[in-house]
């Protein structure tokens, strides 16, 4: 297979499994990282920027989510965005540092977005955050760990 369709696709998988679409991105990097095919830094950059890319797409709709409120459509429930925002607003940008968990990590980002959390801290607050979690999984793999 080509390096770049393998890349790409890990690229791909990473930044849909950030948004709210479905997609194990652990699960293609180990996977990857256990062919022993590919360059182990490479998968991990990749995967990062994927990932991290994803979750600044969450980041802008969340900066254009809340003027949507108030709309009979809109998708989140005023109250468990209002529960979001406090708990985001008590915890404060460091909770960012859980946008790589399941199931939190995404309506997080939207939140900071919501919040008006200037991107340069976001971006660095989950990047540290989705990386140190790909190189735990690629030490696991890789039995560094």
């Amino acid at each position: 297979m080509d390096d770049f369709a393998v890349y790409g696709g890990l690229f791909l998988v990473a930044f849909a499994a950030a948004t709210t679409l479905p997609a194990q991105s652990e699960a293609a990097l180990a996977g990857l990282l256990a062919t022993g095919s590919f360059s182990p830094a490479m998968l991990v950059v990749v995967a990062s920027i994927g990932n991290i890319l994803g979750s600044a797409v969450n980041w802008v709709l969340g900066r254009g989510l809340e003027r949507f409120r108030d709309k009979p459509w809109f998708p989140l429930r005023p109250a468990r965005l209002n529960r979001a925002t406090n708990w985001y607003r008590r915890y404060g940008k460091w909770s960012l540092l859980l946008s790589w968990m399941p199931i939190v990590g995404d309506p997080l980002t939207v939140v900071a977005g919501v919040l008006r959390e200037p991107l340069w801290s976001f971006v660095a607050i989950v990047a540290v955050a989705k990386v140190s979690r790909y190189l735990v999984v690629a030490g696991a793999v890789l039995g560094l760990m």
